[in-house]
């Protein structure tokens, strides 16, 4: 599996691109600002765009969808409890703030269980909600990527419109720290690193350990 990390855009989200060797399909991870990078990783890589995947809809994780797809034709995927919740006019309008571009609207809408393929990889797809309404993460063992639902030593912000620190908590306790202690953690923002494990999580995050949710 080729799995390349990149910090991109104002708001430094970590973006991944994820190819199968053999195929060379591809999918970028929350595409956040950087295109012409990512497009030339892309290009040096040699695989081809099949998926656009936002882990969740918020404009910092989005932003780029427009330029990669209109470059490559993949299909843009996001949960469908986001895609209902940011066409909302006023989760629109509270976002614009942020002055980034919106997304064109999702091409294939995805719920819990649900396995994105590319070539003979499988990702599943497992729903954290909290961050936002339709928070995903992606697994394939040993990789999860985590969105800006586990940071490493934090978790997302559930302050935004649409957070949830109940289901925050639910979703990381039972969904996550329920995985293998070697699963490494690949976060959404580099706030307290740029990778981790699920054993590390458990010994030395303080929202976990201490219950700061």
């Amino acid at each position: 599996m080729i799995l390349e990390q990149l910090t991109v855009g104002q708001m430094s989200v970590c973006c991944y691109l994820v190819a199968d060797e053999d195929s060379r399909e591809a999918m970028v991870i929350d595409p956040g600002g950087d295109e012409a990078r990512i497009l030339t990783l892309i290009a040096d890589k040699g695989v081809k765009l099949k998926y656009i995947v936002n882990t969740h809809g918020h404009p910092d994780h989005v932003c780029g969808n427009r330029r990669l797809k209109d470059a490559t034709g993949a299909a843009i995927v996001l949960h469908r409890d986001d895609a209902a919740f940011f066409d909302r006019p006023e989760v629109g309008s509270y976002f614009s703030m942020l002055g980034l571009e919106s997304s064109p609207p999702a091409d294939i809408l995805v719920a819990e269980g649900e396995v994105l393929r590319l070539g003979g990889l499988e990702f599943e797809v497992i729903h954290t909600p909290g961050h936002t309404p339709g928070g995903i993460c992606l697994y394939r063992r040993p990789d999860l990527f985590s969105g800006d639902t586990l940071f490493v030593g934090g978790v997302g912000r559930t302050d935004f419109p649409g957070g949830d620190a109940r289901q925050m908590q639910e979703a990381i306790t039972s969904r996550l720290m329920t995985l293998p202690d070697d699963t490494r953690v690949w976060p959404g923002h580099g706030y307290g690193g740029l990778s981790s494990t699920i054993g590390a999580e458990k010994r030395e995050n303080p929202f976990i350990t201490g219950g700061l949710f």
